[in-house]
């Protein structure tokens, strides 16, 4: 594990350090949140951050967000400063660590995080046929391809497959090939040198070097240009990439894990996505199942999720009542665990009473207006609209109920986040508000 400590600790950092590194860790320092924002970009990288609570722990956070950086954040300070602990879990830090540290406490903090941020929770038949099969195939040099609907988990089955490979002391690294402009997308696999472009400014390795000797996960890979497939076949089969602007090869060893929501054999049959190159990535296919299709994962899933949420928004963890679960067993879930985790975070700020209620188990997005059609309002308020202006409608509806969150929609409406924003660009230029992050209020269209 890489560990990344920002801020003074009060001259605690050597007793921190020394606890972590006796448990294997790799223990890096940054004195601020900007530097320790630009350690976390670069090649360092790392898998746990630990914050001086007195720094700016919500920023930290909000950057890493913003940049779609998955990394835990766990703050720590001198004593037991509970406003301080309460304002850093609220900003969104997985935990609090009172200092001067005690080892096992540091130990056990650390280890929690580290293994909760990458649990499968299951217990439906399905999902543990697929985890047996990513078991069966880990401690292999084998590519994977993890196949499954958005929002089932399969950057988690990455982490799982790594974990239980031979290369898990090394580093997991990820590139979301959809989130990605296409003109920075080869520099970021590949790296650049001092010149390859306007605005590089100094040399930058990509994600192929950073995971040298461990695992490189391709998420979304479907999402990828056919020219760059091109390169990226050529660094897998030849084992070597090429930097942009660079005059010549560099080795590297890693083993490559895709994911995909869309079938890519039908992506090669439409000329979309190179046949060599999806022979070269599926060597081996786990497909996670939607959730839908693992109907006693919902139980375990939303009152796994129940717990994270009361804690994390210092509330009570309030039982699950049967007609809420009701409700949640007879939806359709779209969204797959995504849309349940978020549905269960509203449903925990919203509940009331002693537990939390059918009430509170608010759904919304795509199966609402399938709803409303076999209910017959749709007559009412659809007949007559153009096709275009519907979908328009739940776009920017579902946007808003995000807050603006633009993957958060992507997953509920089921379509690539690339797609999302092509349509909101569309929508913008034709004169139609958009919400924005942090929107709360749908705009009037």
């Amino acid at each position: 594990m890489r560990l990344l400590i920002i801020g003074t600790l009060e001259g605690q950092i050597g007793a921190a350090s020394h606890i972590a590194m006796d448990r294997g860790a790799k223990v890096s320092h940054a004195d601020t949140i900007d530097t320790g924002l630009d350690a976390i970009r670069s090649a360092q990288g790392a898998d746990l951050v630990l914050v001086d609570v007195k720094l700016d722990v919500a920023a930290l956070i909000a950057s890493l967000q913003s940049e779609r950086i998955a990394v835990p954040v766990v703050a720590c300070g001198v004593g037991n400063d509970t406003q301080a602990a309460v304002a850093a879990i609220k900003a969104g830090a997985k935990e609090y660590l009172p200092l001067p540290p005690s080892a096992e406490l540091i130990a056990a903090v650390l280890e929690a995080v580290a293994e909760e941020s990458h649990a499968i929770i299951h217990s439906d038949p399905r999902m543990a046929e697929a985890l047996a099969l990513a078991d069966r195939v880990a401690p292999s040099e084998a590519s994977v391809l993890i196949v499954g609907a958005s929002g089932t988990g399969r950057e988690l089955m990455a982490w799982h497959l790594h974990n239980q490979s031979r290369r898990a002391d090394n580093r997991f690294v990820a590139v979301n090939c959809a989130a990605i402009p296409e003109a920075l997308l080869e520099s970021k696999l590949f790296g650049h040198e001092k010149g390859a472009f306007t605005g590089a400014v100094a040399r930058r390795i990509g994600r192929f070097e950073e995971a040298n000797a461990g695992t490189l996960l391709l998420d979304e890979i479907s999402e990828m240009d056919p020219r760059l497939q091109a390169k990226l076949l050529r660094a897998i089969q030849e084992k070597e990439i090429d930097r942009v602007g660079g005059s010549k090869p560099v080795k590297v060893d890693v083993r490559i894990i895709a994911t995909s929501n869309r079938n890519l054999e039908e992506a090669v049959a439409a000329g979309t996505f190179r046949e060599d190159l999806y022979f070269r990535l599926n060597v081996v296919t786990v497909r996670i199942p939607a959730l839908a299709e693992r109907p006693r994962d919902i139980e375990v899933l939303a009152r796994h999720f129940i717990d994270k949420y009361a804690d994390a928004n210092g509330v009570e963890r309030l039982p699950l009542s049967s007609e809420a679960l009701g409700v949640l067993r007879d939806y359709a879930w779209p969204g797959n665990v995504r849309e349940l985790e978020n549905t269960i975070h509203r449903a925990v700020l919203l509940a009331q009473g002693p537990e939390i209620g059918a009430d509170a188990v608010l759904l919304t997005g795509a199966p609402l207006v399938a709803e409303a059609v076999r209910g017959g309002v749709a007559e009412a308020g659809l007949v007559g609209r153009t096709v275009a202006d519907v979908e328009r409608e739940l776009i920017i509806d579902t946007l808003s109920h995000c807050l603006g969150n633009r993957t958060h929609a992507a997953n509920i409406l089921g379509i690539s986040i690339r797609t999302l924003r092509n349509k909101l660009r569309q929508y913008t230029d034709q004169g139609f508000p958009v919400p924005m992050p942090g929107a709360s209020e749908r705009p009037a269209l």
